[in-house]
């Protein structure tokens, strides 16, 4: 059986946007989380650098200017989820087409990953 994990999507954001982009993302319940800082990570900026190097280097050449970009995490808020279903498709289809509005300084693959839960904001106050 599958650990428990939140869904997300891993992001390499131009850092010099990376807070008009978490400002853009809050209405719509999706919450990012910078890798290097990410409580749920024992030596975060090690692993920041590691995502960062084996995503610019997996498009050959196609993502070179995000080099020194920030690897963040999004997730998922907990409006976008109905008890134990899965995460429905339009969840996806909101992230990515919000990233789309931010193509100049967001490079992504289209898919979700799984990470250890993380402490989003409305799990704070309940």
């Amino acid at each position: 059986m599958r650990r428990p994990h939140q869904n997300v999507a891993t992001v390499l954001v131009d850092p010099t946007m990376l807070r008009e982009l978490e400002l853009d993302l809050m209405p719509l319940d999706l919450w990012v989380w910078p890798v290097a800082t990410a409580p749920i990570c024992a030596d975060g900026p090690r692993q920041a650098f590691q995502m960062r190097r084996r995503m610019v280097e997996a498009r050959r050449g196609a993502w070179d200017d995000a080099a020194t970009w920030s690897p963040v995490w999004i997730a998922f808020g907990t409006s976008w989820y109905a008890d134990d279903d899965p995460l429905p498709w339009a969840a996806h289809a909101t992230l990515w087409d919000k990233l789309a509005e931010h193509a100049d300084h967001v490079r992504y693959r289209k898919a979700l990953g799984g990470v250890p839960k993380l402490d989003l904001p409305l799990d704070r106050a309940g």
